[in-house]
């Protein structure tokens, strides 16, 4: 079986990532609408004893529009055997609008066995 590492410069190794999807909080009172956002968070960085994980996304397109996110979540938080992480903020501004909106990852890699 191919090392899934073995193309990484520097002996790195790749750490765990999670993925994430949500919905926007509904936005503008003259045309009330929410958008859609699913990615896969960056590597796990290094906190102390802990880590936690950037995350960027683009939403949905609609009526001539969409909305960007970048930032990180939170430290891990312990859920059976593994975590997960949590992130509440805002998007960009367009089209005279932001939205807010908060959502918790998918626990990592939750079929390996090993977290």
């Amino acid at each position: 079986m191919d090392n899934p590492n073995q193309n990484l410069s520097n002996n790195a190794k790749q750490t765990h990532v999670h993925e994430i999807q949500g919905s926007v909080e509904i936005a503008e009172q003259n045309d009330p609408h929410s958008h859609r956002f699913a990615t896969i968070s960056g590597e796990a960085i290094p906190y102390g004893m802990d880590h936690y994980h950037e995350v960027s996304f683009k939403t949905d397109f609609f009526r001539e529009h969409y909305h960007e996110f970048q930032g990180h979540t939170t430290t891990a938080i312990p859920i059976g055997n593994s975590h997960l992480h949590y992130l509440e903020s805002v998007t960009t501004a367009n089209a005279g609008h932001k939205h807010g909106f908060r959502f918790a990852t998918l626990i990592d890699d939750p079929t390996s066995g090993q977290h």
